[in-house]
Parts: structure tokens; sequence; C-alpha cells
């Protein structure tokens, strides 16, 4: 972590973190404190797993080429039986003269 990242706890010293405890041990009494920052724990342990999550998406949707778009059929219209092209026939289906 460089100072940047810190910035706002850069004025924290020992008599500071150590008030800070001290109201969070009464809010929340004794017994409750371990179960606190173990909670505190895990939820900071599942965002960071959401986020890196996310990123590992992003960097494979960038790596990924991009798939041409789907192309979309053509309207066909619906013809009567009547209005049917009629296939042209070739030279073994043609009648022979005998």
């Amino acid at each position: 972590m460089n100072a940047t990242t810190l910035a706002f706890l850069q004025n924290l010293r020992a008599p500071e973190l150590i008030l800070i405890f001290l109201v969070v041990l009464l809010l929340f009494g004794a017994k409750r404190l371990p179960e606190l920052f173990r909670s505190f724990g895990k939820s900071i342990r599942e965002f960071k797993k959401a986020t890196s999550e996310i990123e590992d998406d992003i960097r494979t949707a960038m790596d990924e080429s991009p798939t041409p778009p789907a192309q979309q059929p053509s309207q066909s219209v619906e013809t009567s039986p009547s209005e049917a092209p009629v296939a042209e026939k070739t030279e073994s289906e043609k009648p022979t003269d005998s």
C-alpha cells in the first residue's frame, strides 16, 4: 500500500487507535467483539473475491476476439402451391423419345 491509498490514516497514532478500540468495545461488548471482527473479515474477503472475479471477467472479455454479429434470416414470403417456382428437369429426368 502506498501513501496515497492510506492518506486518510496518516494522522492516526496509537492514542487514536486505542480510543477507537475502546469505543467499539463499549458499543459491542467483549463477548461479541471476536464475532464482530470475524464477520468484518469475512465481508472484506468476499468483497475482494467479488472484485477479483469482476476483473478476471473483464480481462477475459478483452482478450477474446469479437464475434461477428449473427446474421438475421431473410424474411421469407409464404407462397401458395400454385405460385411455387417449378424446378427445371435435368437431362436424366426428361422423357426420352423411344
